[in-house]
């Protein structure tokens, strides 16, 4: 009997050391076996670099720049491939094109390129992922880019596009006829109405005043040289103020005078530039495209007669209406670390000097513009004028129903410009209705 309780005792004690054994074989911690912590590291690290497809999407590209920019990309990204989807030439129908698959929370889309007027609009729908957390880890300068690009990507606190390539209002004036450009909207006016009819003009000055979305980009510039908004920072409706007012009676001012075309108000770019190329005005506004065409020898009678500069100044400086595109991603998107990855190259300046020197985009980073190659390839990229543009570029209202403020101005301000309303009651009732639809 006591055979059989020491032999049993000794059984227990055996099996209880296995037991133990086993608990701690399986709680193993890190440190105490760096070996298999090594095989787990070399699992994720090779997950992390495991070949993605990415897709971008963006408009119809004729310069060849986009090509060169993914190879660039995937040149320096072995593991992410960049698969270009073309979206439709018409903006409209590309935005509705993303609207459709955004709504249904697709994520067929990975990065994509964005009218500077959709940043609010795609983050308020979910369509857009915000990209802080990303700028902040990579450390991304965001006071390298001119500010009206990063700004009109601002929306509630938080950025949700990267610049990539910019446009901005620009003032033209013939060189054969005028020494000095004019330096305000004042001198502008002067100058105008001294000048038309010099070496063959019928005009003083042109720019786009019909009721269309080129009248809101005219709009903000006349509005923002006098120190006024219409949406400020924190989405409130400033528009009703004195500035605005004062703004808006400039542009009656000037559509009201004699030098300017008595269809004035059916304006839009395409009547702008034929009448500028045919040699019909001493001064004119429109985009950077124009100094193109002005040189055009086929085309243009004003050939090397021609310089732009900033437009002039009411009681706060100049300003000019942001135009361009900015790269964002899609919420959706089932690989975000390489959509920011590419979306971050897009934005950068090696893609961007690719965009400028092959595809004569204008870069939105202020040091691109001191590079030899960018500047040699386009002497609007040479002129310190333009750099200044974009400097003193400002943003349409930061909105998420950007598109209802703007048909909301263009129907009060053409009123104001037609006379059947002052410019107080524009701004009165411009402000009514904006804080009507927001509340909406």
């Amino acid at each position: 009997m006591k055979l059989w309780k020491s032999t049993l005792g000794i059984f227990l004690i055996v099996a209880l050391a296995v037991f133990l054994a086993a608990c701690s074989s399986s709680g193993t911690t890190e440190q105490d076996n760096p070996d298999e912590n090594t095989d787990t590291d070399a699992n994720e690290e090779s997950k992390e670099e495991e070949e993605v497809t990415i897709v971008y999407a963006r408009g119809v590209d004729t310069t060849g720049s986009n090509e060169l920019i993914i190879e660039a990309f995937e040149k320096e990204h072995p593991n992410i491939n960049v698969e270009f989807r073309e979206m439709p030439a018409d903006t409209g129908q590309y935005h509705d094109q993303l609207v459709t698959a955004f709504s249904s929370q697709s994520s067929e889309i990975d990065v994509f390129n964005g009218d500077v007027i959709w940043p609010a609009e795609f983050a308020q729908a979910n369509y857009a992922l915000e990209l802080d957390r990303f700028i902040e880890r990579d450390g991304i300068d965001m006071d390298a880019y001119f500010p009206g690009t990063v700004a009109s990507a601002n929306f509630d606190g938080k950025q949700w596009a990267l610049p990539q390539f910019t446009d901005a209002g620009v003032f033209y004036y013939r060189t054969d006829i005028v020494k000095e450009p004019p330096k305000t909207w004042d001198e502008l006016i002067e100058q105008a109405s001294k000048l038309k009819g010099e070496a063959g003009t019928e005009f003083g000055y042109i720019f786009q005043s019909a009721q269309y979305e080129g009248l809101i980009c005219n709009a903000i510039e006349f509005i923002a040289s006098y120190g006024g908004q219409v949406v400020d920072e924190d989405n409130n409706v400033v528009v009703d103020s004195p500035e605005t007012v004062k703004a808006i009676k400039k542009m009656q001012e000037i559509v009201n005078s004699d030098f300017v075309p008595d269809n004035i108000l059916n304006f839009q770019e395409t009547e702008t530039e034929n009448a500028w190329i045919e040699g019909k005005s001493v001064f004119g506004r429109n985009w950077p495209y124009m100094q193109a065409s002005s040189a055009d020898e086929e085309r243009s009678k004003v050939v090397d007669n021609v310089a732009m500069t900033t437009l002039p100044s009411g009681d706060a400086g100049s300003a000019s209406t942001l135009g361009g595109w900015m790269t964002m991603i899609n919420r959706y998107t089932e690989h975000p670390e390489a959509a920011w990855e590419f979306a971050k190259f897009l934005s950068g300046p090696e893609a961007q000097k690719i965009a400028a020197v092959e595809g004569g985009r204008a870069p939105t980073l202020r040091d691109l513009y001191n590079d030899p190659d960018v500047k040699e390839s386009s002497p609007l990229f040479a002129n310190p004028d333009f750099v200044e543009v974009l400097e003193n570029a400002v943003s349409r209202p930061v909105s998420p129903i950007y598109p209802e403020i703007s048909d909301i101005m263009q129907i009060e301000l053409s009123k104001a410009l037609t006379g059947d309303q002052s410019a107080e009651d524009a701004a009165k009732n411009m402000q009514t209705k904006i804080e009507a639809a927001m509340n909406e």
